[in-house]
C-alpha cells in the first residue's frame, strides 16, 4: 500500500494543478468575451423626426429622397411629416416627434419667424435639432445648420441676366413666399447686383409662393399689361418654368430671357434646350445627406460644426450636362 501511495500521489497533484490552471484561464477569458460584445447602447436604432416645409415643391422632394437614402444607409428610423407651407403645422409636428421620444429632429423651415418656436420647443425638451435648407431667426439656438447662402444664389442669377441683357432693359422678379428666409436673402442678392446697372428697371415684382401654376398666372397678367419685359428673375425653378410657359404661349420666347434657381430636372432640360438662359444649382442631395449625418452624430453625443454651407453653382447651356440626373 505504501508503494502504491507513493506512485499515485504525484499523479493526483498534477491533476489538481491542471484543474486549477484551467479554472483560472476560464475566469480570465470570460471578461474578454464580454468585452467583445457590442454594448446595448450601440445597438439601439436611432429615431429622427423630420418636418419638411412643403412636399409639393420638387426641390424639397429631392431633399427628402436624399434624407431617406442616408437614413436607410445608416439604419435610422425616420418619422416624416409634411408642413404643407405652414409654420403652425410644423410646430404641431415637432410636438408629436417629442411625444414619440425621437432621438433628434431635423427641421426644414417654411417661415423664418414662424418656425422660431419649433427650435425653442426642441431646445426646451433637450432634443438635438438640425435646421436644413432654409433658416430661422433663432438659428443660433439650433445644434447645426446645413444649407447654402441664398443671397449668393440671387447674385448669381442676377449677374447672369445682366450679362445676357447687356446690363440694360426691363426685368420682373418673381418672389418666393414673403418672409421665407430664401426669399429674403435671394431678394437681397438680386438687388445687390441690380444696383450696379442703372439702365435696368424692375417693372413688376410679386410672390408666386414657389409655385409653378401661380407663376404662370402672374406672368400671363404681366404680359397682358402690354409692358415691355426683357427678363424674368424667378427665385426658384418651379416659378421660372411657370413663367416660361406663359412666355411661350405669348410667342415671346425669343424676346424674354428666363432664369431660375435650384437646377431641378425640368429646368435643366429647359436650359439644355435653350429655353432658359440658366439656373442655379443647389445641392439637394448634399443638404439632405449631411442633415441626417449631423442628426445622427448629435444623437450619439458627438460634436458637430454649427454652420455647414454648400456652394451654389451657375448652370448654363455650356455646362448643363454636368448637372443632368443621369450624371
Amino acid at each position: 500500500m505504501k508503494t502504491i501511495m507513493k506512485k499515485t500521489k504525484p499523479f493526483l497533484m498534477a491533476a489538481l494543478l491542471a484543474a486549477a490552471v484551467s479554472g483560472c484561464n476560464q475566469k480570465q477569458n470570460a471578461p474578454t468575451e464580454q468585452n467583445q460584445q457590442t454594448p446595448e447602447s450601440q445597438l439601439k436604432q436611432i429615431t429622427i423626426g423630420i418636418s419638411y416645409q412643403n412636399l409639393q415643391n420638387e426641390f424639397i422632394i429631392n431633399i427628402q429622397d436624399a434624407v431617406q437614402a442616408e437614413a436607410k444607409k445608416l439604419n435610422v428610423k425616420l418619422i416624416e411629416s409634411d408642413g404643407q407651407g405652414s409654420a403652425d403645422s410644423q410646430y404641431s409636428q415637432i410636438q408629436n416627434f417629442l411625444a414619440e421620444g425621437v432621438d433628434a429632429i431635423i427641421l426644414n423651415p417654411y417661415d423664418k419667424e414662424g418656425d422660431v418656436r419649433v427650435v425653442d420647443a426642441a431646445v426646451a425638451a433637450q432634443k438635438p435639432i438640425v435646421v436644413v435648407n432654409a433658416i430661422v431667426s433663432n438659428l443660433d439656438k439650433a445644434n447645426a445648420y446645413v444649407g447654402s447662402r441664398d443671397a449668393e444664389a440671387g447674385r448669381i442669377e442676377a449677374q447672369r441676366m445682366m450679362d445676357v441683357l447687356g446690363g440694360k432693359g426691363n426685368v420682373v422678379i418673381i418672389h418666393g413666399p414673403n418672409g421665407h428666409s430664401a426669399e429674403v436673402q435671394r431678394t437681397e442678392g438680386i438687388r445687390e447686383i441690380l444696383t450696379n446697372y442703372p439702365d435696368v428697371k424692375v417693372v413688376f415684382e410679386q410672390t408666386a409662393n414657389w409655385d409653378r401654376a401661380q407663376a404662370l398666372d402672374l406672368m400671363q397678367n404681366w404680359l397682358a399689361s402690354g409692358q415691355k419685359i426683357d427678363g424674368v428673375l424667378a427665385q426658384n425653378d418651379e416659378m421660372a418654368l411657370g413663367a416660361l410657359k406663359a412666355v411661350e404661349a405669348a410667342g415671346k420666347q425669343d424676346q424674354i430671357a428666363v432664369i431660375g434657381i435650384d437646377a431641378i430636372p425640368d429646368a435643366l432640360k429647359a436650359v439644355a434646350d435653350g429655353k432658359m438662359i440658366g439656373t442655379v444649382f443647389q445641392d439637394a442631395k448634399g443638404q439632405g445627406t449631411m442633415a441626417v449625418d449631423m442628426a445622427v452624430n448629435l444623437a450619439q453625443g458627438k460634436p458637430v460644426q454649427h454652420d455647414n454651407y454648400i456652394p451654389f453653382q451657375l448652370v448654363t447651356k455650356t455646362n448643363v450636362v454636368q448637372f443632368m440626373p443621369s450624371n
